[in-house]
């Protein structure tokens, strides 16, 4: 009696949904619908087998201890039973019915990509994703970015690794919640597959074709997932990070990025008109290679002959001329595994890593590429892109102040905790972006106002800065026709006295309209 009860206990524990839930190695429920459905189903499928697999087992070894020869049994002497053979077929049928059934609910609900409310096209190439926000204008990779000295291990020491070790990138792809994503999936080279356990969602990416999928996630969170489809020597190396926000920080976000990008044609203008230090371009070089070229060149720089050649002596990086290398670069060569960089990186680090190949590794070439040199080699309408991204944020920034233009009144005399109270503002809106709300910019295209001597020094030259823009970094706009002579006193002071700056000087409207009057 002990006995079947134990046995039953058991059964019971095997069956219970709670305990295959539980275990780690079981399928993951997900966050979207889909994603649950496949869970319940393949549950079902499971519950199915495991119950055929134990009247089978259970028949076979009762027949086995209970009608052994060694009892006294003697087999039955039929030959055939027609009742058995339909017994035998309708069953098996019946249970195929039974799981094609929701099997084919829950695939056709995974294929329609009906009414999506965003389309983003994902791209696999060696070894990163590129991904493209139809009708965002916007557009980035997305790369590995766990630290390679925790994986490069051949010596057999490495960093301690990170919490996300190897499912960690740059930049994330970011999605709404309550929004039905449309994923168009295709390849650069070879064949990926673009994996998200959490959504349900796994396509291959093949080069020349597109596979579609799509997910819709209830819940803000970040979600993990990596290729899982062999792609070559970086395989193991192509995570993939999907964060999910809500659709007012979604919003935002994208926001950020419409001024990230502005921020960095701005600073693309910039580095055209800049020269940059031998120091400086080694140290951004070799920055961007060990990101980008070390995977297949090696940070040694020997590679991984035939298929990634050496560049540590090699003619492109030493002997030939630097504008061969600048185009190799860029555009890529058919037929070989080296990749066009020209929409990855921009013209400042090509220049940089350009630079760094022709000086390292005892190449010492003494030759130091400029972002210049860059755009004439590629011939990139750069300028043109600039001026008009320059021309975007302009207009964004008019916009937004002419909702808050107060009646000016130029004679008014402003006390500093009014003068500190709109300034502030004012630098949230037209300045931050730049120089940081901390007030330490990004040098050296947008440079500190914290402690600088433009934001302590002579009230008049600051003025003008921001009167007129600056005729050395083009990344500087004039800002007389965006604001009002009020909104340029009160941020003038605001940058002179923030920050720990504290020059105590106050800048009323009227020193602003004699400023412009000169």
């Amino acid at each position: 009696m002990k006995r079947r009860n134990l046995g039953l206990l058991l059964l019971g524990g095997l069956l219970s949904s709670s305990v295959w839930a539980d275990m780690s190695l079981n399928l993951t429920k997900g966050v979207t619908e889909v994603s649950r459905d496949v869970y319940d189903l393949h549950m079902l499928v499971l519950y199915i087998c495991t119950g055929i697999g134990i009247v089978v087992f259970g028949a076979m070894f009762w027949s086995m201890v209970f009608h052994r020869k060694s009892k006294g049994f003697k087999p039955a002497t039929f030959h055939e039973s027609t009742k058995v053979e339909i017994l035998w077929t309708a069953i098996p049928v019946v249970i195929l019915i039974a799981m094609a059934f929701p099997a084919t609910i829950t695939l056709i609900d995974m294929e329609n990509n009906d009414d999506a409310d965003l389309t983003i096209q994902v791209t696999g190439s060696q070894w990163k994703w590129h991904y493209k926000y139809f009708d965002q204008d916007l557009e980035f990779y997305s790369v590995l970015s766990t630290p390679r000295e925790q994986y490069e291990n051949q010596d057999g020491t490495s960093a301690e690794k990170g919490e996300h070790y190897l499912l960690e990138v740059d930049r994330p792809l970011v999605i709404p919640t309550n929004k039905k994503v449309r994923f168009v999936i295709t390849s650069d080279d070879v064949i990926h597959a673009w994996w998200v356990p959490a959504f349900a969602v796994k396509q291959d990416a093949n080069p020349g074709f597109i596979n579609e999928a799509w997910t819709k996630v209830d819940e803000p969170g970040v979600y993990r997932g990596q290729c899982a489809e062999l792609c070559g020597k970086d395989h193991g190396f192509m995570p993939i990070v999907v964060e999910v926000k809500s659709e007012a920080d979604y919003a935002i976000w994208l926001d950020e990025q419409k001024q990230m990008k502005a921020n960095a044609a701005a600073a693309e203008a910039a580095s055209l008109n800049a020269s940059a230090s031998m120091d400086e371009l080694m140290q951004l070089g070799e920055t961007t290679y060990t990101a980008y070229c070390a995977a297949c060149h090696q940070v040694s720089g020997q590679g991984l002959p035939p298929a990634f050649p050496a560049l540590k002596g090699s003619a492109i990086a030493t002997t030939g001329p630097a504008s061969a290398h600048i185009d190799i670069v860029v555009n890529g060569k058919a037929g070989t595994g080296m990749q066009a960089y020209g929409k990855q990186l921009s013209l400042k680090e090509i220049a940089a890593v350009v630079t760094y190949e022709r000086n390292a590794w005892g190449n010492n070439t003494g030759e130091a590429v400029q972002a210049a040199d860059v755009q004439a080699v590629s011939g990139a309408g750069t300028s043109d892109t600039v001026e008009q991204a320059v021309e975007d944020v302009k207009e964004q920034v008019a916009e937004t102040v002419a909702k808050v233009i107060p009646e000016e009144d130029l004679s008014k005399v402003y006390s500093q905790d009014e003068l500190m109270t709109l300034g502030e503002d004012v630098y949230m809106t037209a300045c931050a972006a730049c120089h940081q709300a901390t007030g330490e910019g990004m040098a050296p295209v947008f440079p500190a106002l914290k402690g600088s001597v433009i934001a302590t020094g002579d009230v008049a030259v600051h003025l003008d800065m921001v009167l007129n823009g600056s005729k050395k970094n083009p990344a500087m706009a004039a800002f007389a026709g965006q604001l009002t002579k009020t909104q340029i006193a009160a941020v003038v002071t605001y940058e002179r006295n923030a920050w720990g700056n504290n020059t105590g000087d106050l800048v009323q409207p009227a020193a602003v309209a004699a400023a412009s009057a000169k």
